[in-house]
């Protein structure tokens, strides 16, 4: 009777052993099959649709604009300017305080909201000046009192070094959002190329409201571009995105910004630039020239293919 018990015993520990092990190689299974299904993370997956984190719009207060302004009070060349808080920026000019303050609500502010809505979450980090000076003579002559330094263009620039856009604003107002791009880019895409920095800038140097959406024209860049593609001497996109800001601005650089800009109406004008912007920020680490996302916005392996039906829309293009 005892070994029966025995034997009893010992078979349930065998079938007590086996259920064990079955249920911990059924669980092994079924996590290997976890794994296998398990989406692929891999580089096409993750940029199908970025998106840009949005951020607080600024991190400067009213009294930082109060200082701001007393401390410019004191650097100004006559009493002939008018200060205007228009965050992220502080507009300083020396037109009738009216022609000032339009050009800070109807140029400046538009300017800013329209490209936020499109492109950019953070506003520049630091207060930044706006200098319209009233006509040539004014934009010289204080551009070298203020800054001691002659401008290169009879326009208006940028100067990150000094925090501060100058503008010949007799000129007009496209050449103002023109600069206003580049402290967001800046601020947003530190990395970005000049290809992408002036093409975009340069989108908007004549430019309206299309839907409620900023919309760049055609525009005095075009008749030189058209001309350079009929000689043949447009670079592949390959070559020009790859290029550093040294050889973009200093390597004929006329055919450079309107290659750029005239990219950029092209993508506009499909609905693609915003997109195009947004995936290639996304992912600017794996494509620092913006290349790749460009022939997967576009959907196109043959560039050089491509690059002859732009040039051919392009050539049809007029201002």
């Amino acid at each position: 009777m005892a070994d029966l018990n025995q034997d009893s015993r010992t078979l349930r520990i065998k079938r007590l052993k086996f259920l064990l092990l079955a249920a911990i190689f059924l669980a092994l299974l079924g996590l290997l099959y976890k794994l296998k299904s398990a989406p692929k993370h891999n580089h096409e997956t993750l940029i199908s649709q970025p998106a840009i984190t949005p951020q607080p719009s600024s991190t400067l207060t009213d009294s930082d604009f109060d200082r701001h302004v007393e401390q410019l009070k004191k650097k100004l060349p006559s009493n002939d300017f008018t200060i205007i808080v228009q965050p992220p920026f502080v507009v300083i000019g020396d037109e009738s305080a009216d022609a000032v303050k339009e050009h800070s609500e109807r140029t400046v502010k538009w300017a800013v909201d329209k490209l936020k809505q499109e492109y950019f979450s953070k506003d520049p980090k630091e207060i930044l000046d706006i200098w319209l000076f009233r006509d040539s003579a004014s934009y010289e002559k204080n551009a070298v009192a203020l800054f001691g330094e002659k401008p290169t263009t009879p326009y208006g620039y940028y100067s990150s070094a000094h925090k501060s856009l100058i503008m010949n604003i007799s000129t007009g107002g496209g050449t103002l959002v023109h600069e206003i791009v580049h402290p967001f880019i800046e601020a947003n895409f530190p990395a970005c190329p000049a290809w992408f920095n002036e093409g975009l800038g340069s989108l908007y140097e004549q430019c309206g409201e299309v839907d409620g959406h900023i919309h760049g024209y055609t525009n005095w860049r075009l008749p030189g571009l058209q001309t350079s593609i009929k000689a043949g001497t447009v670079p592949s996109f390959r070559t020009l995105m790859a290029m550093d800001a040294r050889a973009f601005y200093n390597d004929d650089k006329g055919t450079n910004y309107a290659q750029s800009r005239y990219l950029c109406y092209y993508l506009q004008q499909k609905g693609l630039l915003t997109k195009f912007y947004r995936e290639f920020h996304a992912h600017q680490k794996v494509d620092p020239t913006g290349y790749k996302t460009l022939q997967r916005i576009l959907g196109v392996r043959d560039m050089n293919a491509f690059k002859q039906r732009w040039e051919r829309y392009v050539l049809n293009l007029s201002r």
